[in-house]
């Protein structure tokens, strides 16, 4: 492992020079890797590990839009793809991909497929931080194990195609073979990491709820709705307010803070600019920073958990989501985001 300094905290990383795909592969030697689920991140890490030569095979419900994705991506029946239980009976490792509600559906279905000495494989640290509300207890028998990409599954698989990879955290929950960390790193390295970073199942699944909550998502959606709103009432048209709360941030700015940090960002701007930047950034911190703390309350004593399985697992949900949804997509905010696309040169 390589130790990297992060700004004055030393931490432990497995990079691809030290763990290249060669090695994952002479590790995994033998293994069929069974993934279960093929909706966001599914089929990113299938692609990626089928590309790279790791043997692997799908489990699926047959008959629905997935299965016949599945197809699409060229996943064959009775060959390479098949239904979640016999997926589950040919695998030496099982990833379980499924949304965090649809884990705890099928948990009763997936369990008695899993043998002595399986690697249960997850992405997320939901289904077992919370196992007291998602029921999902593996046997002492099963390696438990975590890779978790930080980026969507359309991110994992564009930046593997680019040659370029995706961050991903690594845990080890239960090590019944000894083998269990090995299997762990080199399946991160399998599915296309750019890096891995060591952490625990509660820890990822705490940063990662607060993260999509904070600013990753629902934080930078309401500052941009707040941002806009502000404009369009003080008499700014909608292309000037989209422009300048989402187009300037999306196509220029953020860039400059991916290729060299925010202090460059700020340091290729304009004097008032910067001015105002540092100014301001305080205010925001100290206005925002109890909403932070009360969200990380909520994922750490499980409220949030509730609400996900409680919402997403309704019977109706999906048409609540679609509701949701739609009021977002025909906002003035994103219907204005809509025409601009349309007026970006190339287009």
């Amino acid at each position: 492992m390589a130790k990297i300094n992060f700004g004055g905290v030393v931490e432990d990383v497995v990079t691809r020079e030290e763990f290249p795909v060669s090695k994952a592969r002479e590790i995994l030697k033998g293994e069929t890797t069974a993934i279960i689920g093929y909706g966001v991140q599914g089929p990113a890490q299938s692609l990626n590990m089928r590309d790279n030569g790791f043997k692997v095979i799908v489990g699926q419900r047959k008959g629905g839009k997935t299965w016949d994705k599945a197809i699409a991506d060229g996943w064959v029946p009775g060959e390479t793809l098949f239904s979640i239980e016999e997926a589950a009976e040919r695998a030496t490792i099982v990833q379980y991909l499924l949304s965090d509600a649809a884990q705890r559906e099928v948990w009763p279905t997936l369990k008695p497929h899993l043998k002595p000495g399986n690697a249960l494989y997850f992405s997320h640290g939901f289904s077992i931080t919370y196992k007291e509300q998602t029921g999902v207890i593996p046997s002492d028998d099963l390696d438990v194990i975590l890779v978790a990409p930080k980026g969507s599954g359309t991110s994992v698989r564009r930046n593997f195609l680019a040659g370029t990879g995706i961050n991903s955290s690594y845990a080890v929950f239960r090590d019944a073979t000894g083998r269990a960390l090995d299997r762990t790193l080199a399946l991160g390295i399998a599915i296309g990491s750019g890096y891995l970073f060591p952490t625990t199942f509660e820890q990822e699944v705490f940063s990662d709820l607060t993260g999509e909550r904070g600013v990753l998502m629902g934080a930078l959606a309401g500052i941009m709705d707040a941002q806009y709103g502000v404009l369009r009432g003080n008499g700014h048209t909608p292309s000037e307010a989209f422009n300048e709360t989402v187009e300037e941030l999306t196509q220029s700015l953020i860039r400059l803070v991916d290729e060299k940090g925010m202090d460059w960002m700020y340091a290729n701007c304009s004097a008032t600019a910067q001015r105002g930047a540092l100014d301001w950034r305080p205010r925001f911190a100290a206005a925002v920073k109890p909403v932070f703390e009360d969200l990380y309350a909520r994922v750490k004593d499980g409220r949030e958990c509730k609400r996900v399985l409680d919402s997403t697992g309704g019977a109706n949900y999906r048409e609540e989501l679609e509701k949701e949804l739609k009021e977002l997509r025909e906002s003035e905010l994103w219907q204005a985001g809509e025409q601009v696309r349309k007026l970006r040169p190339g287009k």
